[in-house]
């Protein structure tokens, strides 16, 4: 991950624990208050996997496909 992206993941990261502790273990399920960093950390991550070249959706399919041959063999 790119060092631009680490503090918006430090700023989410933070953002969901508070939300998951003070308000989800309550019964408080609505998880928007950390949406927006979210939406800024997950378009950080994608213009820094663009910025590598790494496509992301050759790597879902690598990953499917295994996961396919998997549960063919069981």
């Amino acid at each position: 991950m790119m060092e631009a992206c680490k503090d918006l993941k430090a700023k989410y990261d933070h953002c969901f624990n508070v939300w998951f502790s003070e308000k989800f273990l309550h019964g408080v399920y609505d998880d928007s208050e950390c949406s927006s960093l979210l939406k800024v950390y997950t378009a950080c991550v994608a213009q820094a996997m663009k910025d590598q070249n790494i496509n992301l959706d050759e790597v879902d399919i690598t990953h499917l496909e295994t996961d396919k041959n998997k549960s063919k063999e069981s």
